[in-house]
């Protein structure tokens, strides 16, 4: 899209973009990332509020707002913004209505950014640490979902949830089910599949987004801390109990204890 009307960078070229990804996959942590861009803008989480995803004409509404430069937050940098988006949850919607929010991301020109993660098994134990966290509110009766500080990552992480085991392969393919289908549903459109693992390990991941999203290359920094660091093990109660489940089936790599950031 060309605006022509913002007096600071006339006739600038806007890209227009959007996180596609799950709960607990690095998405907050990518989005600060991306945010430490002058000329990136990401506007959050925006369908988390229900009324904006009830049906598909609300759907389009707010992604309109947001293209348009209209929502509060996303002409706010000082240096022109040339990529604005936010990022959007596989269940804010996205699936249900994939058909249509396929032809307006054509229509748009939206590109889309898959933001996954390839070890669901420990995504699990952060989405269960986070809901847990939601009723306890751990830090001083406040509910976090991302940190800034080693120690508050240290009392989050203090939380061990029980894995059901009896669930867990079903749940597993659940996702990765939901995953393949979402890349199915947006293969058409202009898009990147990125993994929270291969940013962690190596952060020239980033300039292939950066390429992607057509803006300068720069070093980006953030600065959350991750809550569960470490080994896998020490974050689960019933770790025996899991690694007898996945021994010998196709997520058995998720055992592995390797982890950085």
């Amino acid at each position: 899209g060309f605006e022509c009307f913002r007096d600071e960078c006339s006739c600038h070229p806007v890209r227009y973009f959007a996180i596609l990804s799950m709960q607990r996959s690095g998405s907050g942590w990518f989005e600060t990332l991306l945010n430490n861009h002058t000329n990136i803008s990401s506007n959050g989480e925006i369908f988390s509020v229900k009324d904006r995803r009830a049906n598909v004409s609300t759907i389009f509404e707010t992604l309109d707002k947001v293209y348009n430069l209209d929502w509060l937050s996303s002409a706010s940098k000082n240096e022109c913004t040339s990529a604005v988006g936010f990022k959007w949850m596989l269940n804010q919607g996205l699936m249900k209505h994939h058909e249509e929010i396929v032809e307006y991301f054509k229509t748009r020109g939206v590109s889309a950014i898959f933001l996954f993660r390839k070890n669901l098994l420990r995504r699990m134990i952060s989405v269960l640490a986070n809901s847990y966290d939601r009723d306890a509110k751990l830090l001083n009766g406040t509910h976090k979902s991302h940190t800034h500080s080693a120690k508050e990552a240290e009392i989050l992480a203090g939380y061990k949830p029980m894995i059901n085991t009896t669930l867990l392969i079903t749940e597993l393919k659940q996702i990765q089910e939901m995953t393949s289908k979402a890349l199915t549903y947006f293969n058409t459109t202009r898009h990147i599949l990125v993994y929270y693992e291969d940013v962690v390990k190596n952060l020239t991941r980033l300039d292939d987004v950066q390429e992607f999203l057509k803006v300068p290359k720069r070093k980006l920094k953030s600065r959350q801390v991750k809550i569960h660091g470490g080994t896998l093990s020490q974050h689960v109660q019933n770790w025996e109990e899991i690694q007898t489940t996945l021994k010998g089936t196709s997520f058995e790599n998720f055992l592995l204890q390797e982890h950085r950031k």
